[in-house]
């Protein structure tokens, strides 16, 4: 058929057609076929429901043919739309299993009932494929910085008019106080694309160390192109944050770089982001150094680091601790953050009273031990003897090396040393027992007669009431409580257990209890192993960028 001989009613179908797919960014086959299914739908309401209508309309003509079905089977299930082998063959003598016989039908005259379902139908398959459309596009665009216009703000959720799609920036993660309206063009992050029941939803954010990251990519050529890498970011969303940046090329200064002519570069990121003020931190693999940069503007005048707990003590002087520790505790909860180590923070008063402290508790702990007078005691804590084991079972010889004192001498301060050990042994068992702990406790590999005296201070008596403990409970942890740090007490707190220790000793709890056997043992420490280390984990210039 020519195209003059085609009527203006099927043209328009076809031009209507091409404009809703072009306008939806979708297949014209996916709309054709939208037309196809809501003609077969009311083409089964006219000739009966049990029936397989078949309409087919022609891409080049806007013709529409219209045809019953009837497939051949084995075993006729549905009398309207199947024929068993046998009958076929009477009338066709090479029909087989799955020939199909097609009836024409005449054209369906559509009533409103009819045109409703049918407009109902074609909607419904255009918004699928418009989500799968939209699924497709941005699954692939996770990570990156999109803009949009904002079309509504709901229960503080902002929803992101993209375009040819609609992104939802939820309330968690919007900046504080940012107060956006209706028409306001703004930049998020692409976090996550997500297929739910309601069709692709792209969850976006602007609070996210990631989009921080990513801002500098836009802004920061250096940045861009991988010769100045971000090695982490901590944030208070609105309000503060701190990076850690460096490069391999001793040419380029990366702070500099991401500060710019007149901090234009670092500003153009701020105004985004509502004025969030931003320190750029020469990053440096030593913890202490880089710690004590991430600390600025406050200055450090000594640090001390626990390498196997992960954490460091800073002291400032006295006049500088409230701008270490930050309004709030901000300062060193984002130099904490950035780094991965705890840091505790105190002015060189505090320090000065904790080592006076330290020393008068060594001190008289030494005279009553081993009834010496307070030179001798003295002259033990500057030997570096910190506690009565060290003297009691230290080689004699390196007693007797100190200054003043002779073979004799030793021999009599390591007695007096074990005697009291054995005596205070004989104590903390009897009030062990008192305590109702078990005798199978002091079995588990790492515990001592003072944490069984300790685990029954808080009524962990049996061995299977130490398997149930996770390493927290021994430690102690600290948590985020409206802003604060603050910090829960550990059961074993006091006696510096390391991660890997007290993680050993309820592993061993529970091989004793029989919760696991002792070869699964190792897969166990494996496994805690890789969680604490996702659960330290900073965010690095691969999780933005890729590699």
């Amino acid at each position: 058929m020519s195209t003059a001989g085609i009527s203006a009613n099927k043209l328009e179908l076809l031009q209507i057609a091409s404009a809703v797919a072009q306008e939806k960014s979708i297949d014209k086959e996916i709309v054709l076929s939208a037309i196809e299914e809501a003609i077969q739908k009311a083409a089964a309401q006219r000739y009966g429901t049990e029936n397989d209508i078949r309409a087919k309309l022609n891409p080049l003509t806007g013709e529409m043919s219209l045809k019953r079905v009837i497939t051949v089977v084995e075993e006729v299930e549905n009398a309207a739309a199947e024929i068993d082998l046998a009958s076929a063959q009477l009338d066709n003598p090479d029909a087989e299993i799955g020939t199909v016989f097609e009836t024409p039908l005449p054209p369906v005259e559509f009533g409103r009932v009819q045109s409703q379902m049918a407009k109902q139908i074609i909607m419904q398959n255009i918004r699928e494929a418009e989500r799968a459309r939209q699924f497709d596009e941005y699954k692939t665009r996770v990570g990156e910085i999109v803009s949009g216009i904002v079309k509504r703000v709901e229960y503080g959720h902002i929803i992101l008019d993209l375009g040819r799609a609609e992104g939802i920036i939820r309330r968690e993660e919007t900046l504080p106080r940012e107060n956006v309206k209706n028409g306001d063009r703004i930049r998020a992050y692409i976090q996550e694309v997500r297929e739910e029941q309601r069709g692709s939803q792209i969850f976006l954010s602007r609070s996210c160390n990631e989009f921080m990251a990513a801002l500098f990519a836009q802004e920061v050529p250096e940045v861009y192109e991988g010769i100045i890498e971000i090695v982490a970011v901590a944030r208070d969303p609105g309000s503060r944050a701190k990076i850690g940046v460096r490069t391999s090329d001793n040419s380029v200064d990366p702070v500099g770089a991401c500060v710019g002519m007149r901090g234009s570069r670092v500003q153009a990121v701020v105004n985004e982001l509502q004025g969030e003020r931003i320190d750029i931190i020469p990053w440096n693999d030593d913890a202490a150094t880089f710690i004590v940069n991430a600390l600025q503007p406050a200055e450090v005048t000594k640090v001390v680091m626990d390498e196997e707990e992960n954490r460091i003590e800073v002291v400032v002087p006295d006049d500088q601790l409230s701008l270490a520790i930050g309004r709030r505790g901000q300062n060193v909860r984002l130099a904490s953050q950035l780094s991965g180590w705890a840091i505790d923070i105190m002015n060189e008063e505090q320090e000065s009273e904790r080592r006076q402290k330290e020393y008068k508790e060594r001190s008289e702990l030494f005279m009553t031990a081993l009834d010496v007078d307070e030179m001798i005691a003295q002259v033990l804590i500057s030997e570096s003897f910190t506690n009565l084991e060290e003297v009691a079972y230290v080689a004699p010889e390196e007693l007797s090396s100190i200054e003043g004192f002779d073979a004799d001498t030793a021999t009599e301060l390591q007695t007096r040393a074990r005697e009291f050990l054995e005596k205070l042994a004989s104590e903390q068992d009897e009030a062990r027992k008192a305590a109702g702990v078990e005798d199978d406790v002091l079995t588990i590999e790492g515990v001592t007669l003072p944490m069984a005296v300790a685990f029954g201070e808080h009524e962990i008596k049996t061995v299977e009431d130490v398997a149930g403990m996770i390493p927290d409970d021994l430690r102690g942890y600290n948590e985020m409580v409206d802003g604060e740090r603050v910090h829960e007490d550990g059961i074993l707190e006091s006696f510096g257990l390391s991660g890997d220790v007290a993680q050993n000793m309820i592993m061993q709890a529970r091989v004793k209890a029989g919760w696991i056997k002792p070869e699964d043992l190792v897969v166990e420490e494996v496994e805690e192993e890789e969680i604490t280390a996702d659960e330290n984990a900073v965010l690095t210039a691969e999780d933005v960028f890729g590699s």
